[in-house]
């Protein structure tokens, strides 16, 4: 069986198309705030739970009396195998 698409049938779903467009975007404005906010409380507790495990990761318990140093060692790594020197003068 061959059915044909009829007028009313194609403004019908038109104006179905619009009203979910329409509805989707009515509602987008309305939850909009409360979902930023959920994502930037998740973003926060997630940045603060790595925080806070590499804040334990460094306070280790000590002994009395014990000292440590922290230092970064001052490694520079230069390549002297840049390239060729070209002296030139400058023509006025």
């Amino acid at each position: 069986m061959l059915q044909f698409a009829s007028v009313t049938g194609f403004v019908r779903m038109v104006l179905i198309i619009l009203l979910i467009y329409f509805g989707i975007k009515i509602l987008s404005r309305l939850f909009a705030p409360f979902l930023v906010k959920y994502v930037a409380k998740k973003a926060e507790q997630r940045f603060g739970d790595q925080f806070g495990q590499f804040r334990q990761q460094q306070e280790k318990p000590k002994k009395e009396g014990e000292v440590t140093i922290d230092k970064i060692p001052k490694t520079k790594t230069s390549n002297k195998n840049v390239g060729d020197y070209v002296d030139y003068e400058e023509i006025d």
